[in-house]
């Protein structure tokens, strides 16, 4: 448990260093998605079981939300790498891989930010079950009423704080490969473009754990 959710964490730091790639350079940028795809790949040997368990079972309205989310994030991931590694001027320079630059700088770009978003979402439909990793681990069972205002409070702020810098950042328009360059202020500090980053995707942590919350409340009970 302990292990799943140190995986979970260092994959969400990694991810938004990653978004912030004209700030930390070219070679760190590489290197860190080089971690990242092996902590990809042991995210999904510590949860091998939801791939036996895809054929097991009904399949209610959260369900298959959550298993359209994971295989696109899933999708996402292999066009990063196969795109990174045709880039690839450090880690896999050696592959000299020649050709195909266009098509592979587009598809890095909009698998980037698709993948961006779909992680926060993938996080917020499985909030309640890390909340209660975190309690167990905690031994805690529940949250007091002051404790659950107080971050339901704060999920509004960096919500609202997510949808301006989405705005800001006009990510919709990289997503839609509407704008084929991505737009970067090399003055902004690093600390500072990974806090914008961060809100917005507590924004679409909040909004899939809402949204989860809704269809579940909506289902028939039996």
């Amino acid at each position: 448990m302990m292990l799943k959710i140190s995986v979970d964490f260092v994959m969400t730091v990694l991810l938004l260093l990653q978004m912030a790639y004209m700030l930390v350079g070219n070679a760190v940028h590489e290197w860190i998605g080089t971690a990242m795809v092996a902590l990809f790949m042991l995210h999904h040997v510590l949860n091998v079981r939801w791939y036996g368990n895809l054929f097991k079972g009904k399949y209610s309205g959260i369900r298959i939300l959550q298993t359209v989310v994971n295989f696109s994030v899933l999708f996402c991931m292999f066009g990063l790498m196969i795109s990174g590694i045709i880039m690839s001027r450090v880690v896999f320079s050696f592959l000299s891989i020649n050709g195909s630059m266009g098509f592979a700088r587009m598809l890095h770009m909009v698998t980037a930010y698709w993948g961006f978003l779909l992680m926060g979402v993938h996080l917020g439909l499985h909030w309640g079950m890390i909340m209660r990793m975190i309690r167990k681990i905690r031994r805690k069972k529940e949250s007091s009423k002051l404790q659950t205002w107080t971050l339901r409070v704060l999920a509004v702020a960096i919500s609202g704080f997510g949808v301006y810098t989405f705005l800001k950042h006009n990510l919709i328009s990289y997503m839609l490969l509407k704008n084929q360059f991505v737009f970067f202020d090399v003055q902004q500090p690093l600390i500072s473009f990974i806090a914008e980053y961060l809100a917005m995707m507590g924004l679409w942590v909040c909004l899939a754990y809402y949204i989860s919350r809704g269809i579940q409340w909506l289902s028939p009970k039996k």
